[in-house]
């Protein structure tokens, strides 16, 4: 029986080992985690008090433990690089910051990046940490980091920091340090990648002796005082009296360590509510900046709209003038047009008339021209004649003269083509054209014409 229940007890061993390693894996991560954010928290209270009375630089062991703790802090449980070969190979917090932080605006990565003095990237990633502090934005730096979660899980492992609850807390703390006024060089040997940052955890230690430890001490001193003593007397009271006030001594000095701690707390609580404060009036601020410009924006608006409706408007009343002009003024041009032209009975009318009367004042000017000129003729065949044969000449001249005459005197029609027929407008037209051009001539013209003048 002995032996099986020892057995059992072995086989229960066994199978839970698996789950030991387990739990006790998961509680030594969880106490990693809780021990570099307390220390952190630490090492930020720290800073804050050491800043009251002196510049904080490189030289200040405060700020050497916190830049170690911060770097702990984002290198905790950071995956390796995988190389070519397939092998895993270290890689700095720096590589994961320069990827995670782009998106902040003004942000120092490629001065880092361009720095001469610095070629490791855990040095870099150290300066960065002290360019971040002196630029008061270490706090923003690590909440956009954090933010970007798919960046973070490509980056980290699970079980960091940087993935728990863990890291909301640490950009609440870092926000206290933006009140801090930091003065680092960037040359110096704090920058020097070649060895790990070490923690300094020994200003934060301190062994503080619970009521209950010390009460029990107490008794026991009173049992050793008591046992020693054959009798009791009045002078074996002393000692337990005497470790009583140093009991209340104690206690009175744990009170003053936890007051001295809460009013700690209650001034960094103070500094973080200021530092709110005056993020929240710069938004208010700004969000009243922003609606008055939403507001002349609205107005200039409504005014433009207004000038466009009166312009348009004006636009139409204009492009309605001059349609009701162009209207008229083509009902005049028609009226005067009309009035101007004779009707088409008239016209044909006047037409044959006035054909009439051209056609005959044309025969009639040619019938006196060719009389002068018939004239002329008989004068100078008289002359001759009556040189030769006075008495016959003359009956012979007269006869030739009636003769020619009745002979050039052809009623023919053969010159109405001429004119043209004058029954249509074009025919009055063309007649009136030919009559500017002088080629019908009028009996003004043939009198004072130099070239028909009687000789």
């Amino acid at each position: 029986m002995a032996s099986r229940s020892l057995g059992g007890l072995g086989g229960n061993r066994g199978g839970g080992g698996g789950g030991g390693r387990k739990s006790l894996s998961a509680r030594n991560a969880a106490v990693e985690r809780r021990n570099l954010i307390t220390v952190c928290r630490f090492s930020v209270k720290t800073l804050i008090d050491r800043s009251c009375f002196e510049t904080i630089d490189d030289s200040s062991p405060e700020f050497n433990n916190f830049a170690a703790i911060l770097e702990q802090i984002l290198s905790h449980r950071l995956k390796g690089q995988v190389t070519w070969f397939g092998y895993e190979s270290p890689r700095s917090f720096w590589d994961y910051i320069r990827v995670a932080c782009r998106k902040v605006s003004q942000n120092c990565i490629c001065s880092i990046e361009n720095m001469e003095n610095v070629s490791s990237s855990r040095a870099k990633g150290r300066a960065w940490i002290r360019v971040a502090l002196m630029e008061k934005h270490l706090s923003e730096y690590i909440s956009t980091a954090l933010r970007d979660f798919k960046t973070t899980r490509r980056f980290y492992e699970d079980g960091a920091i940087v993935l728990g609850e863990e890291a909301n807390m640490l950009a609440g703390m870092l926000l206290g340090l933006n009140a801090i006024d930091f003065s680092f060089c960037l040359k110096g040997e704090g920058l020097d990648g070649n060895f790990p940052a070490v923690i300094d955890y020994t200003p934060y230690l301190k062994f503080t002796q619970s009521s209950d430890s010390i009460s029990s001490d107490e008794e026991e001193l009173r049992t050793l005082g008591s046992s020693g003593s054959e009798s009791s007397t009045p002078e074996n009271i002393g000692p337990p009296f005497i470790m009583d006030e140093n009991s209340w001594f104690n206690k009175c000095k744990r009170v003053k360590q936890k007051y001295q701690l809460t009013l700690e707390q209650k001034g960094y609580l103070e500094e973080l509510l200021r530092l709110r404060e005056n993020q929240l009036s710069e938004s208010v601020a700004q969000n009243k900046i922003l609606l008055q410009r939403i507001e002349d924006s609205d107005l200039a608006h409504k005014l433009e709209k207004e000038q466009l409706e009166y312009i348009i408007v004006e636009l139409q009343d204009q492009l309605t003038v001059l349609k009701n002009n162009d209207l008229r003024s083509r009902q005049e041009l028609t009226a005067h047009l009309t009035n101007q032209w004779p009707s088409p009975g008239a016209l044909d009318v006047n037409a044959v008339a006035l054909d009439t009367l051209l056609y005959r004042k044309h025969n009639k000017q040619w019938y006196e021209k060719s009389c002068q000129s018939l004239d002329q003729l008989s004068a100078e065949v008289s002359l001759s004649q009556t040189s030769l044969d006075p008495g016959q000449s003359q009956g012979d001249g007269k006869q030739d003269t009636l003769n020619l005459i009745s002979e050039g005197k052809e009623d023919t029609p053969s010159l109405l083509g001429l004119c043209g027929s004058l029954t249509s407008v074009a025919s009055y037209k063309s007649l009136t054209s030919l009559k500017s051009n002088d080629y019908l001539a009028s009996p003004t013209t043939e009198m004072t014409s130099p070239g028909l003048t009687p000789s």
